[in-house]
């Protein structure tokens, strides 16, 4: 095997066993011990390409956001509206959570962001930007209400759903993740979305977050 295969390899094997580790004891409860033995390599291993655990911790974060990044390109895609596009999203990045060893390291290591120096904020910041874009499409297009306060909708809602995946990560190991979603957004909907529009965005949330979902 070429060397710059292994070195891919060992590289690759090295985040996953940080991100199961970090996933079940957080960024501060783990150790580049820890690490190297979920990932069955060296330290010398490790340290060829990673300088510390937080460069490790940053590297799965950027990881994490790639991946839900080119998720959330074919969810928008594929929505037939702003508000199904949104809800599509949250739907999505559950679903992500509960089956992907990475993306559940990096929503564990972003709840843990003042651990960090400087914090992480770059997700955050990321579904705000994401959101904020959505929901003044949906004013402009009569789907959300039109004195609908996007900015501080969004500055709640972004909160709520990171607290949605804290209690269900704590209480289920996110196995009932997007079916809380569904319920913050079925909660949600009738303050925002125009009284006429509603029965159709519901329908939107029934085909991005089914009932069994």
């Amino acid at each position: 095997m070429p060397q710059q295969e292994r070195a891919r390899i060992t590289r690759e094997r090295v985040l996953e066993g940080a991100a199961r580790v970090f996933a079940r004891v957080g960024f501060a409860g783990a150790s580049l011990s820890d690490i190297t033995a979920e990932a069955g390599t060296s330290k010398g291993a490790l340290y060829f390409h990673f300088t510390s655990k937080e460069h490790i911790a940053r590297a799965i974060v950027d990881h994490e956001q790639n991946l839900a990044k080119e998720s959330a390109t074919t969810v928008i895609a594929a929505a037939a509206s702003p508000l199904e596009a949104a809800m599509g999203l949250c739907g999505d990045f559950a679903r992500l959570v509960a089956s992907d060893p990475i993306i559940r390291a990096g929503v564990r290591l972003t709840s843990e962001a003042g651990e960090f120096d400087p914090p992480l904020t770059s997700p955050f910041e990321d579904w705000f930007i994401a959101l904020e874009q959505l929901f003044s499409a949906a004013v402009a297009t009569g789907q959300a209400r039109a004195d609908l306060d996007v900015p501080t909708f969004v500055r709640f809602a972004i909160p709520a759903f990171t607290g949605v995946q804290l209690v269900s990560g704590a209480l289920t190991d996110y196995a009932d993740f997007a079916q809380r979603v569904r319920e913050m957004w079925l909660f949600l909907l009738p303050a925002v979305v125009a009284p006429e529009r509603l029965g159709d965005v519901v329908a939107a949330l029934d085909r991005v977050l089914p009932a069994s979902a």
